[in-house]
């Protein structure tokens, strides 16, 4: 089983933690084909690299042809490609006769109409364009594997399936997590860091957190673009900030273990809404509570586990009142943080996925043996 990516970072959450291990625990013989420094084998899973794009067109022409010519090299039995960018290279292989899997991680024809880099006046006509690309190539490949319902609804339902990403169970537990009630105030967010994804609001929140407060802002992950960070260092609450870059799992679960608040109030563009942030589950897992944007997917979440509050991400005022209410008030949010842990065991956890996961191929390699 071939795994390709020309974007996602190489030891991704989604695509090496939980599908490329789940699929080698399972006994296939899987292989990674990703951006990465050196090939090597980590927990069973095969990786071969390919050149880490510097910019977007690379991904598509350079790093495209890369990953086309290790996956012909490696003559799989299955080839699962994770970037729309990879969908010539998809059916390039299946008209080689191969069976291969779409993984469609975000509903891109919403996603387009978000875009900074695509010009106001064509984002419409981009939208349109990729939504008929997926269309086309779900009808040729052989599965589609899809994380939310709402993408989901967009493809053949007789070849589409959701697998949803939700956290390994113990994954990012700690035996150095520091007792809830002894940790500093400190307000976590684990992700990319954009203006999308609340940076600035973020930072404006914990400026109005109470001096008398000690609240810190720990941001893991890459902040883009350059601007952005530049403008962010200019926010009077950036001195609150503790701004790590992107951390391994291992360091994910050092900082969660250390936080009070998980932080997930992305921004309410047609990507957002209908999405399941990993982030989100990630704090439950841990035992968090979370502050997230009231839409209505996540309220159901949120409110149905009773394990956060929900706020406007576009009012850093309100934002702010809610880690001040989560501090000021810690027997409730010590109880928040253990509900969601619960909801995350019972329901929002990666084993039932993982069992999705493995019929879609089981399904696969018996339509053609």
């Amino acid at each position: 089983m071939a795994h390709l990516t020309s974007v996602h970072y190489p030891f991704d959450s989604r695509i090496f933690h939980k599908e490329c291990r789940s699929l080698a625990a399972a006994g296939y013989t899987v292989t990674l084909v990703a951006p990465h420094v050196r090939e090597e084998t980590v927990d069973g899973v095969h990786m071969v690299p390919v050149t880490k794009a510097r910019r977007r067109p690379e991904r598509f022409w350079r790093v495209g042809r890369e990953v086309l010519r290790a996956a012909l090299a490696l003559d799989a039995d299955v080839y699962h490609f994770h970037d729309p960018e990879l969908i010539p290279v998809g059916l390039l292989l299946k008209l080689r006769g191969k069976r291969v899997i779409y993984d469609v991680h975000e509903d891109l024809p919403r996603d387009v109409l978000d875009k900074a880099w695509i010009h106001p006046q064509v984002r419409r006509l981009a939208a349109v364009t990729v939504s008929l690309v997926e269309a086309v190539a779900a009808r040729c490949l052989d599965a589609v594997i899809c994380t939310t319902p709402s993408i989901l609804r967009r493809f053949p339902s007789r070849k589409s399936v959701m697998v949803r990403n939700f956290p390994i169970l113990g994954e990012l537990a700690s035996r150095a997590a520091v007792d809830y009630r002894e940790r500093p105030f400190g307000a976590v967010y684990v992700g990319g860091i954009t203006p999308s994804r609340g940076a600035r609001e973020m930072v404006r929140a914990v400026a109005s957190v109470p001096e008398g407060r000690k609240v810190t802002l720990v941001l893991a992950g890459e902040i883009e673009p350059d601007e952005l960070a530049q403008e962010l260092r200019m926010e009077p609450g950036w001195r609150r900030v503790q701004a790590l870059g992107w951390l391994d799992r291992a360091g994910v679960a050092r900082v969660l273990s250390e936080a009070r608040v998980g932080l997930v109030a992305l921004h309410p563009t047609p990507g957002y809404r209908n999405a399941y942030p990993i982030k989100l589950f990630e704090y439950m897992a841990v035992g968090l509570p979370v502050i997230a944007s009231d839409f209505p997917l996540w309220r159901g979440i949120v409110e149905g586990a009773g394990c956060g509050l929900l706020v406007d991400p576009l009012d850093s005022t309100a934002l702010a009142q809610a880690i001040e209410w989560l501090f000021a008030h810690p027997d409730e949010a010590e109880a928040m943080g253990r509900r969601g842990r619960e909801a995350v065991r019972t329901t929002y956890q990666w084993d039932a996925e993982a069992t999705a996961l493995l019929g879609v191929y089981a399904k696969i390699l018996g339509a053609s043996s």
